[in-house]
């Protein structure tokens, strides 16, 4: 019997991270960050870095050859163009990746954090998703104070991804991280006691 593959996405500063973590230590299944598991496809002579360095040759790579991953969020969140580039260049290696990451586990149900799950159009790789949702404002607070950037630069990043509203108009489930850590963990224990329901192993 294959798992059940729960998505998990939302926007930047939405709180996904979190959400995805309580979940499932809540559940006590497996979570696989797709970030996480393709932050090495960026490191040197590694298929992203080489995808990249074909693509670009200099302009987004540091003296001693590694990626520069500031210069890169910069030019992703600035330029359509480029975002959609380095986009067709990495995503292909990301969906391997996790691919290879499902193939590992033998659970009725797995949790994937894919932040990007719309806009890669990877809706066919879960079984259903979880979308994180924050009010905009809300979303801009926490890049402000995680990145140290101004409320333009926070504008500009949410601005860069798919609106949050479309997204959960069309998740199966839908936390609001909005307001209080109480008032969402409260979401996330009751969502979790729904899928430890169905998938009792």
């Amino acid at each position: 019997m294959n798992p059940f593959v729960l998505g998990i996405t939302g926007g930047i500063g939405s709180g996904k991270s979190c959400v995805s973590r309580l979940l499932a230590s809540y559940c006590l299944v497996p979570l696989i960050d797709v970030d996480q598991c393709c932050r090495h496809l960026l490191d040197i002579n590694q298929p992203g870095w080489l995808a990249l360095r074909s693509e670009f040759e200099e302009a987004l790579f540091l003296e001693n050859g590694a990626v520069d991953r500031v210069a890169l969020r910069e030019r992703i969140f600035n330029n359509a163009e480029i975002r959609r580039q380095v986009d067709a260049l990495l995503h292909p290696l990301a969906r391997e990746a996790m691919r290879e990451q499902l193939g590992l586990q033998q659970v009725p149900l797995i949790l994937v954090e894919i932040p990007l799950l719309y806009e890669a159009g990877w809706q066919g790789e879960v079984d259903a998703v979880l979308v994180v949702f924050a009010r905009r404002g809300a979303q801009c607070c926490r890049i402000m104070r995680r990145d140290g950037v101004s409320r333009r630069a926070a504008a500009q990043a949410i601005a860069a991804q798919m609106s949050l509203k479309e997204k959960a108009n069309r998740a199966e489930y839908v936390i609001d991280n909005s307001w209080t850590w109480a008032s969402t963990r409260a979401q996330v224990v009751s969502l979790g006691n729904e899928l430890s329901e169905r998938f009792a192993d």
